[in-house]
Order: structure tokens, then C-alpha cells, then sequence
């Protein structure tokens, strides 16, 4: 049987390769019990369907950037991790758009479709761009396993590339429903977002991997010239 210390540095190798896994689905968790907390302990505030609204909304619009800014840090960086929790990031921002979404029906609206269309899609129109980026990433979570990747095969990437107007449907919710005051906070996630999609176009990207590989190669010219050993210096000659 292994031993104990053989145990404890398989573990250690395994946290070593998937430190940012653990991160993320820890951090992923932590607002949902958060709320759970405060919900038990009766401390959402005077109105807790809003701050459910908040804490849920701002969660699954966050996770969400961090999902797409996967691809642009190893763009840039060259930075492999982010891609291994990409999918696990768009899940959880999932997660918490539906539960956004359940809020508002639910806990809001105590699941009355009259009063819904009546009150809310007629003075609030922005429920329907939040309720068309739920349906966009209802889609990319259900087709978001390695079956599905083999069904749809080219048509895959096409379908998920919807996760980019989703993000922008997200902001456009966030920024519609704003006060007049907090207008300043979506208009940065706007900015992270048209940043995050910018580096992606392709004159961009190309200047950024072709910098990466210059880099990459004077490291490795420098790293050959330090294990190169020196010549000894030639010893000085004399004349008798």
C-alpha cells in the first residue's frame, strides 16, 4: 500500500496542477453561500429580493467576462491555464444568470405570467434582453460536453461563439436597468468586454503572437548563450 508521504506528494503534485481549478470553484461558490448565510440568518436587508437580484446578477456577468477572458490571456500571455477552466467559468455564470432569472420570477413576480407580461415586459424592456442572453447561454451550457462537441462538430465552434453577444446582451441588461447614478458601473464592464473582444481580431492577435514568439526566442537565445561554456582565454605568449 502507499505510503502516507507518498500520499500526501500525490497530493501536493495534483493541487500543484490544478491550483486554478480549486480557485475557481471555490470563488464560484462563495456568493451563493453567501447568501444562504445572510438568507438563514434573516440579514438580506430590507429588501432581500434585490439584493438577490445583485448579488446573483453581478455574479454571473463577472464570471461570464472571466470565462472569455481565457482566450485573450493566452493571446497575449501565453497563458494555457485559463482555457482549462473556461467551461467550468461559463457554467457557473449559468448558474447564476438562472438564478437571477428565478429571482425575478419567483421571489418578484411570484411566478404570475399575466403580471410578468403585463408590468414587466411592457415597462421594463430590459427583461428581454436579459431573458434572450439566458436563453444563448441555456444553449451553451446544455451543448458544453465533449458529446455534443462530437455531434455538432464544426457547428460547435459557430454555436459557441454566441457566448460574445451574450456578454454583450448581459451589459446591455445591466446598463438599461441602471440608475442614472451606477450607469458608470456597467460602462466598465463594457470597456472590459470590448477590450476582451478586441484582442481577439485578427490583426491584433497576429501582432500579439508574432510578439510572443519573439520573445519566446531571444529567452532561448539568451538561456543557450548562458549554458554555452566560454572559450578559456588564450594563455599570453613569450619570447625568449
Amino acid at each position: 500500500m502507499p505510503s502516507l508521504l507518498s500520499k500526501q506528494k500525490s497530493a501536493r503534485n495534483w493541487l500543484r496542477e490544478n491550483w486554478l481549478r480549486v480557485i475557481v470553484h471555490i470563488g464560484a461558490w462563495l456568493p451563493l453561500v453567501w447568501l444562504s448565510w445572510r438568507a438563514f440568518d434573516n440579514a438580506l436587508g430590507v429588501d432581500p429580493v434585490t439584493t438577490i437580484n445583485n448579488v446573483t446578477g453581478r455574479t454571473a456577468m463577472l464570471l461570464l467576462l472571466f470565462c472569455l477572458s481565457a482566450t485573450p490571456l493566452y493571446i497575449v500571455l501565453g497563458l494555457r491555464a485559463g482555457l482549462t477552466v473556461r467551461r467550468a467559468l461559463g457554467l457557473y455564470a449559468f448558474l447564476y444568470a438562472a438564478l437571477h432569472f428565478l429571482n425575478f420570477v419567483a421571489l418578484d413576480y411570484a411566478f404570475d405570467l399575466r403580471f410578468i407580461l403585463a408590468d414587466g415586459i411592457q415597462t421594463k424592456p430590459y427583461i428581454l434582453v436579459g431573458f434572450a442572453a439566458l436563453l444563448i447561454l441555456i444553449a451553451l451550457a446544455l451543448t458544453s460536453t465533449r458529446g455534443w462537441m462530437k455531434r455538432l462538430k464544426r457547428n460547435w465552434t459557430r454555436l459557441h461563439w454566441l457566448i460574445y453577444p451574450a456578454g454583450l446582451l448581459v451589459i446591455l441588461h445591466f446598463f438599461w436597468q441602471a440608475k442614472a447614478a451606477e450607469k458608470w458601473e456597467p460602462l466598465i464592464y463594457a470597456a472590459a468586454l470590448a477590450l476582451l473582444l478586441g484582442t481577439r481580431a485578427p490583426p491584433i492577435r497576429r501582432a500579439f503572437v508574432n510578439w510572443r514568439q519573439r520573445r519566446r526566442r531571444a529567452d532561448a537565445s539568451r538561456a543557450v548563450e548562458t549554458l554555452t561554456p566560454h572559450a578559456p582565454a588564450a594563455a599570453p605568449q613569450t619570447f625568449e
